[in-house]
């Protein structure tokens, strides 16, 4: 049964969907099999692994709304082991659609059980936000991952998300763990990023990963080129430091 990862910050610009995007890919090129779930109707982690959002037919919109079979929607990337359930600007509207359904908290939860056994991991990049669909991702999760960015606002927020993540696992996933906080965007040249770090850590001790993302140029470029960085440029600091996370995660589940 593959683990379930919701990668969550409703502040926006955290590294959260660029998260995703190589931590997965990362994962299936230590030959893990990997589904990434794009849960964001920006269709941001879709494109970002080489996939025209323009021409994606079914997508997670359908599974949550219309009930598809969630395997009708999986299609293959260009990364060896790694799948992709794509999004689309329809999502927008989903959590309207979703609010009169019978425990609509649990849709997620219900697609992902018919396709997690032929994955080691499921990575659901969610939206920025704290709503129905976000809640829905956490209620699917075994563990959520928060990407935060060694910029002055860095906690800002988080004792928000922290409180929601507390409220799921009291009252609709009593199994969600926080597989940990990773620190994101970090700078080398500056005392601010240092000081930042100091300061999660101080906070959250064990909760925070030992690997920290860099600020790095091929990462930024990456989806440009619809790649990951490691399909990038597998050299650079940004592949090193996402297989470092990779390797990370594949330690703390016992699975090195």
């Amino acid at each position: 049964m593959g683990k379930i990862i919701a990668i969550a910050n409703q502040k926006g610009g955290v590294g959260k969907t660029t998260t995703a995007i190589n931590l997965a890919a990362c994962l299936a090129v230590l030959e893990k099999k990997v589904l990434l779930v794009d849960a964001d109707p920006q269709s941001n982690a879709t494109s970002g692994v080489g996939v025209d959002v323009h021409t994606v037919g079914k997508n997670l919109y359908d599974c949550l709304v219309n009930n598809l079979d969630p395997h009708e929607t999986i299609i293959p990337t260009s990364t060896p082991n790694l799948d992709l359930l794509p999004s689309h600007i329809d999502l927008v509207g989903a959590e309207i659609e979703m609010i009169d359904v019978a425990d609509r908290e649990y849709i997620m939860r219900n697609i992902m059980h018919q396709v997690r056994d032929q994955y080691d991991f499921v990575i659901i990049d969610c939206l920025p936000s704290l709503g129905l669909i976000t809640v829905n991702s956490l209620t699917a999760a075994d563990s959520v991952l928060i990407p935060v960015q060694c910029e002055y606002f860095a906690l800002e927020g988080l004792g928000k998300l922290l409180n929601t993540i507390k409220i799921v696992q009291s009252r609709l996933n009593n199994d969600l763990d926080i597989e940990g906080i990773v620190l994101t965007m970090y700078d080398i040249r500056l005392r601010l990023s240092k000081q930042v770090v100091h300061e999660v850590k101080t906070h959250f001790q064990q909760m925070v990963l030992d690997t920290i993302i860099h600020r790095n140029t091929r990462l930024s470029e990456a989806p440009s080129f619809g790649e990951s960085i490691v399909m990038h440029d597998a050299a650079s600091s940004g592949a090193v430091n996402y297989l470092n996370l990779a390797k990370e995660i594949l330690e703390k589940n016992n699975m090195i």
